[in-house]
C-alpha cells in the first residue's frame, strides 16, 4: 500500500520502529512526526505522541536512554488505539 494511503498510526509505528532499530536519528524522527500530524489519532495516542515530541525536543542529538522508554510507550499507545 502506498504511504499516502496508510493510516497515521501505522505510519507513526513504522517511524518509531525505525528509530528503535537505529534507522532514524532524534531530529529526523521529530521532523517526520511533525510532518504527519496527529489529528486522526485517538485522544490517548495523540497525547502520547505529544509527550514523545516534547521528549525529542528536549533530547540531545544521539541521546537514547529515556527516549527509548517514551518511544516504546508511544508504540504501545498507538497499537492499542490510545
Amino acid at each position: 500500500m502506498p504511504p499516502e494511503f496508510q493510516r497515521t498510526d501505522d505510519e507513526l509505528v513504522s517511524l518509531l520502529s525505525q528509530w528503535l532499530n537505529h534507522g532514524l536519528g532524534n531530529d529526523e524522527l521529530r521532523k517526520r512526526i511533525e510532518q504527519l500530524g496527529t489529528d486522526e489519532l485517538a485522544p490517548g495516542a495523540r497525547a502520547a505522541v505529544g509527550d514523545l515530541r516534547t521528549a525529542l525536543e528536549n533530547a540531545f542529538p544521539g541521546e537514547r536512554g529515556e527516549l527509548e522508554k517514551v518511544v516504546r510507550e508511544t508504540v504501545e499507545s498507538l497499537a492499542y488505539g490510545g
